[in-house]
């Protein structure tokens, strides 16, 4: 199975169209105002309008409650929500759109939290990631990566050693930038190439 790619902390238009053509499955733009990759929903929304279909739009979230998260994501059009914090069943239950949930894993054991689901594995860092802290690459031997993409720490020098565990996917954000908020559309094609290679 080919890997699929998302491109984390979109901020701008040209970096979100580079990403699509040259080949990233979904777009992440991050609704977390302390985040240096922070795009306001006023802006996330120009850049989505200009966008060609079939393409995955997630907002990252933090620390919002449901109705804001619903509020946002339909008047940004995004796809899937993506929540980067511990929540309840009831926020989740109380989503209007799809969701996946973001594992900040902190020991091997965290791993295989909501195993059942595709979600996201992330190294935890206080600041909610975009730090280009890796998750250890060993807490992932021997067990089930069908349904995890991973974050955090990833770059076009160590996909190819991270392919092995047959992950669904990889986030990158920080691995792929010239500046924080800024790709480098040479990283982007290097990075997306490996991954799919």
């Amino acid at each position: 199975m080919i890997s699929k790619v998302k491109i984390c902390g979109i901020t701008n238009l040209k970096d979100a169209i580079n990403a699509i053509n040259l080949g990233a499955d979904a777009l992440g733009f991050v609704f977390y105002d302390k985040s240096p990759r922070y795009v306001a929903p006023k802006d996330a929304y120009e850049i989505v309008q200009q966008l060609p279909p079939f393409v995955h739009k997630v907002g990252l979230f933090v620390n919002e409650t449901a109705s804001d998260i619903n509020s946002i994501c339909i008047d940004t059009k995004m796809s899937i929500a993506q929540i980067h914090f511990t929540a309840d069943d009831l926020l989740y239950n109380s989503l209007k759109i799809p969701h996946i949930k973001v594992v900040r894993a902190q020991s091997p054991k965290d791993i295989e939290k909501y195993k059942d689901e595709y979600r996201i594995v992330d190294a935890f860092v206080d600041s909610y990631g975009g730090e280009g802290k890796r998750v250890e690459s060993l807490w992932f031997k021997d067990i089930d990566c069908s349904k995890i993409i991973l974050a955090g720490g990833l770059n076009t020098h160590n996909i190819d050693e991270m392919k092995e565990y047959g992950f669904y996917g990889f986030d990158v954000s920080s691995g792929v930038e010239r500046a924080k908020g800024k790709k480098d559309k040479q990283k982007m094609k290097d990075f997306i190439q490996k991954a799919k290679a």
